[in-house]
């Protein structure tokens, strides 16, 4: 479903877009994995619903030491060395659920104003377990002067 959302952006910018000087020239990228899943301290975390837009190394650093307060999640992250002068990571947070299967998927498009980053919240389709769960996404974008908008 996040793919067609993509394609339809894809083809609304390739298309969509009039050829004069003052049109929006619009790029659908695809962001770098990090992890995306589920936090399972019920909060203890005490992260919040936010959108997090990390740039530098200590920033980092502190939020991999708060997912890890409760279980050692970023041991299953894809990569945990970040080139900080090539990319930025974007990280999502929603609030906790009463319920597993809800996830988060993300679009990323840049235009020529603002790096527009689309987050889809997805809720369970059928039975769910009954845990409390927060669902999460992190990736890596290449580093723009751009800034980085989430809808």
């Amino acid at each position: 479903m996040m793919k067609v959302k993509l394609i339809i952006l894809f083809a609304i910018g390739l298309f969509g877009c009039k050829t004069s000087q003052n049109s929006t020239k619009m790029k659908a990228i695809e962001p770098i994995l990090i992890a995306k899943g589920n936090l399972h301290g019920s909060g203890s975390e005490g992260i919040k619903e936010q959108n997090i837009i990390i740039d530098n190394q200590s920033d980092w650093d502190n939020l991999i030491h708060q997912i890890n307060t409760v279980n050692n999640v970023s041991d299953g992250f894809l990569e945990t060395k970040i080139d900080f002068t090539d990319y930025t990571i974007i990280a999502i947070f929603t609030d906790v659920k009463n319920s597993g299967g809800h996830k988060i998927d993300v679009g990323v498009i840049t235009t020529d104003k603002e790096v527009l980053v689309t987050v889809n919240h997805v809720g369970p389709s059928g039975m769910a377990t009954s845990v409390m769960t927060q669902p999460y996404y992190i990736a890596k974008i290449s580093k723009s002067d751009l800034p980085i908008v989430f809808k």
